[in-house]
């Protein structure tokens, strides 16, 4: 292989002569041999984003040739296509603050810059890394700025997907609005309800997660792009720090805001740390609701079996006709990687000193893959399970009427010390509560039937919740 001489401030290394990236990219990619992966994608392209605001304003300070502004934006566009995803080799948890990934595109947008003005990879003669397609910038504006519009990028699907779940969800909450069961607390029979209302609480957790996460995303919005290495804006010019936002906000299609204090943006992650917040709060809700959809459809024979969740493969290698709850385990197996990811950035937050946090590539690493394998799981949730589930009416009525959980139904009625008399009698005669009002002479047919049509849900009437003001929801897609 032919390689070519490059030097840093550590000395003289060598680099594949065809290789659009240079001497640093390749000292971290052999410091930093951690993960295995790749940078985000995204995270790339937002960097390379930052770069073209970067070069336009500086060639409109006069900072730039309108040649080099061209040569970088062209180079940055050739990045956001994929031209050169081989050439961002830098794995995503490295030390430095991610000045590595920042150098990673550095070198590689000024070898393409040099080669469209006729130059040679490595030489640097026209653009240079730090000079040109660094300049008015620091490692510690770029790339947290770069990862809070990753955030941004990456929870347009998670929101999408969520909508689309909680108009599933609502869609079943109509679907099964007239079918009674037993409601339980504790595991244990507690009083009747409707189906329908289980999965219209469903529907309300999930719009509730909605709200949580886009109040956090708020804050991605707030960028320390202009406050260079530590806030004070040095090396920048001051047409720079005045409509650098307004640039990325241009080219990023959103509204982007430079942030009232460079210092506290460039030293705090607690942002990130809200946001991580929202996604594990929204993950332990989704897996307490597959928890339930585990129980309800347990079985067929031998458990609760309210429900039917779709087959979607065997369930065992030993056990013929085995079909498991797999959707609702890998939606739980994600809340859990969500939850651990969240305690990895509490941790890397809490960590930076003084004026900067060096451990940003390890909360990025951790909240993209949060943000992507819940997207993932809600998705997988929704088509694959919630979508085909089916309910045994039934054996829905059957259980809740040979429960003694309706007993409570009587107590405006009867008084609490008689229907808890009714309750034992049933359960340990092993009678249903109907047969022991009337055997005791409690009530009458005609009246007992009148309490158990109503039994008292206290949701009789209540519409079921399918759209919101200002929401997206679409229940039948």
């Amino acid at each position: 292989m032919k390689e070519r001489m490059e030097a840093d401030s550590i000395g003289q290394m060598a680099v594949p002569a065809d290789a659009y990236y240079g001497v640093q990219a390749e000292r971290a990619a052999r410091n930093f041999q951690i993960t295995g992966h790749k940078m985000n994608p995204v995270f790339i392209n937002n960097l390379a984003l930052i770069k073209e605001a970067a070069a336009d304003v500086n060639e409109e300070a006069g900072l730039l040739s309108k040649v080099q502004r061209n040569a970088i934006v062209t180079a940055c566009h050739e990045v956001m296509n994929g031209f050169f995803n081989d050439a961002f080799i830098v794995d995503p948890v490295q030390g430095g603050a991610g000045t590595s990934a920042n150098m990673n595109m550095n070198e590689v947008l000024a070898n393409r810059a040099n080669e469209l003005m006729g130059g040679g990879k490595g030489t640097y003669e026209f653009v240079h890394p730090n000079d040109h397609v660094n300049m008015a910038q620091s490692t510690n504006d770029t790339i947290p700025t770069a990862g809070r519009l990753t955030v941004i990028r990456l929870s347009e699907d998670l929101l999408t997907q969520l909508n689309l779940l909680q108009g599933a969800l609502a869609v079943k909450g109509i679907e099964f609005a007239d079918i009674v069961k037993m409601g339980r607390t504790q595991l244990q029979d507690a009083v009747p309800m409707k189906l329908g209302d289980t999965f219209r609480g469903y529907s309300d957790m999930v719009h509730r997660c909605i709200v949580r996460l886009e109040k956090t995303l708020e804050e991605m919005h707030v960028v320390n792009l202009g406050g260079t290495a530590i806030g004070t804006g040095i090396n920048a010019s001051d047409y720079y720090e005045e409509h650098i936002a307004e640039k990325l906000s241009e080219l990023f299609g959103e509204e982007i805001r430079q942030a009232d204090d460079l210092f506290d943006a460039t030293e705090n992650l607690d942002s990130f740390v809200a946001v991580s917040g929202s996604l594990k709060a929204c993950a332990m809700s989704l897996s307490k609701m597959c928890n339930d959809l585990r129980l309800l459809s347990s079985g067929p024979r031998c458990g609760l079996n309210e429900i039917n969740l779709p087959a979607m493969q065997n369930g065992s290698s030993i056990m013929p006709g085995k079909v498991n709850p797999v959707i609702p385990e890998v939606v739980t197996q994600a809340a859990f990687l969500v939850a651990g990811h969240d305690t990895t950035i509490a941790m890397a937050a809490e960590a930076g000193q003084m004026e900067l946090n060096a451990f940003e590539p390890v909360v990025f690493y951790q909240l993209f893959e949060s943000i992507s394998a819940l997207s993932n799981a809600v998705k997988t949730l929704r088509v694959n399970c919630i979508e085909g589930i089916t309910a045994n009416a039934e054996h829905c009525r059957n259980l809740e009427e040979s429960s003694t959980g309706i007993a409570t139904t009587l107590c405006p009625v009867i008084g609490y010390k008689k229907a808890a008399m009714v309750a034992r009698k049933a359960l340990h005669e092993n009678r249903s509560v109907r047969e022991v009002v009337l055997s005791e002479g409690i009530l009458t047919e005609k009246r007992l039937n009148e309490l158990f049509e109503n039994k008292g849900m206290g949701m009789e009437g209540r519409l079921p919740i399918v759209t919101r003001k200002e929401e997206k929801v679409h229940p039948a897609a």
